[in-house]
């Protein structure tokens, strides 16, 4: 059966996708009932292989009665969570819900699931993808470490991002504050690409202050999920991302950790996943490098400078060449504040380059069009408790729909939860939305 190769969000690394016809994109038939059960909890990947073996396909499994999923060997109480699923929710309309976001999901199966995560294991059976993966991501290394991170920290993890990117070399990291930030945040000056994974639903930024670089990264590479849209962070989801983490590189670089944090979860995935082991060495008598320090003693890599890691992944890597749109991003990257402050202003002092015109912005869905609308004609901010009342939506369907907007650069947060477009333009009068997207 031919791959739905799913469009994403938008220029610079993001295609802009037809929101109103799917029989347009090349499908796989089964992919919709992958995603369909996989929003059941147990539905791992051992048991979609049983179903694909017993009945052939998902659709059939999809469709199957309680007495011939027994037959396929599903237990009483997963059968009756998918009756009870099936009663819920549209394959058709969960795919479309997707791909209306500029999501694409991506399975076990499918040829465009990362080769290094599909060896791993426990590797998730669907993984989301805003963005984009590409080939040359297979070169890719993690940066990770504490979200306490001292000025040494994130000097030493934004400077081998910042050089590892140069090359060419993908940084994985998990969006969290402190050294991932960092990580990120270097690739991106760099003008390379960096891969984001979260532990909630891509829907779901966390933490919220990171929703704008999650934005750019976005433009220059992915945002990584294994859970549903509407899925939020949780506590433990955290390990469990971080082995996500681990399977898309080919080595994890520890930056500041405590002896026991999250960081050390993810050398366990990695060591598990028989990935190389990094660690940059610190001071002595500072809680941030007591976990790194550690590594070093128990043989991890000693690394300063990202020749470090190139030469010991050479065997890899090969004849690395930077990035080819490095260059064309760079500029971009600058220009957009890549590396962002609190305030919203980026180290040279300049705030962040305007967001898309409303009235530029091509794939809206039906909800976002009500949204934007009501956005463009009320006087300001507006709180997400009031878009909700006037529209009539729930706050859940409301805040879902404007992280996704957010993200895309079509609104921006204020403090208090308060949402307004990214360019009002109130002076000169944007145009009105009319159904189809286009301006009035």
């Amino acid at each position: 059966m031919a791959k739905r190769s799913f469009p994403s969000f938008g220029e610079q690394g993001r295609q802009k996708f037809d929101d109103t016809d799917l029989s347009t994109v090349n499908v796989n038939e089964d992919l919709k009932y992958w995603v369909a059960f996989h929003r059941i909890q147990g539905m791992g990947p051992k048991r979609f292989n049983r179903m694909e073996m017993h009945f052939g396909n998902l659709e059939d499994a999809w469709n199957a009665d309680k007495g011939e999923l027994r037959d396929a060997g599903i237990g009483a109480a997963l059968i009756e969570d998918i009756g009870s699923t099936r009663e819920r929710i549209d394959p058709d309309a969960e795919l479309d819900r997707l791909v209306r976001s500029g999501i694409r999901p991506i399975h076990l199966r499918s040829d465009e699931y990362p080769d290094h995560l599909a060896e791993s294991p426990d590797a998730p059976a669907v993984i989301y993808v805003a963005g984009d993966l590409k080939p040359r991501d297979n070169n890719g290394v993690a940066i990770v470490g504490t979200r306490k991170a001292t000025e040494y920290g994130i000097e030493m993890a934004t400077e081998l991002a910042h050089d590892l990117a140069s090359l060419g070399i993908t940084i994985i990291s998990g969006l969290a504050i402190g050294i991932d930030t960092a990580a990120h945040r270097g690739a991106l000056k760099a003008g390379g690409r960096t891969i984001a994974v979260l532990a909630g639903g891509l829907d779901s930024i966390y933490p919220q202050r990171n929703r704008g670089l999650a934005r750019q990264i976005v433009e220059s590479g992915s945002l990584v999920s294994e859970y549903q849209l509407g899925v939020r962070s949780k506590r433990d989801h955290f390990p469990r991302r971080n082995r996500i983490i681990s399977g898309l590189s080919r080595g994890v670089i520890v930056v500041e950790a405590a002896k026991k944090s999250g960081a050390t979860w993810t050398v366990k995935w990695a060591l598990d996943q028989n990935r190389e082991v990094f660690a940059v060495p610190g001071n002595a008598n500072s809680p941030q490098s007591e976990g790194t320090n550690w590594l070093i003693q128990q043989g991890a890599k000693l690394t300063t400078r990202a020749d470090d890691v190139v030469q010991e992944l050479s065997a890899f890597f090969g004849d690395l060449k930077p990035d080819p749109d490095a260059n064309r991003r760079t500029s971009a990257a600058h220009i957009r504040a890549t590396v962002t402050k609190p305030n919203g202003r980026s180290n040279n002092g300049n705030v962040d380059a305007p967001r898309p015109r409303v009235e530029e912005i091509e794939t809206f869905n039906e909800l976002e069009h009500t949204i934007a609308n009501s956005l463009r004609d009320s006087e300001g901010p507006v709180h997400i408790d009031e878009i909700a009342r006037t529209l009539s939506l729930s706050v859940t369907e409301t805040m879902s729909t404007l992280t996704m907007m957010e993200v895309r650069g079509i609104v921006r947060c204020t403090e208090g939860a308060l949402y307004d477009l990214s360019n009002r333009r109130a002076e000169i009068g944007a145009p009105r939305l009319l159904d189809d997207g286009q301006p009035a």
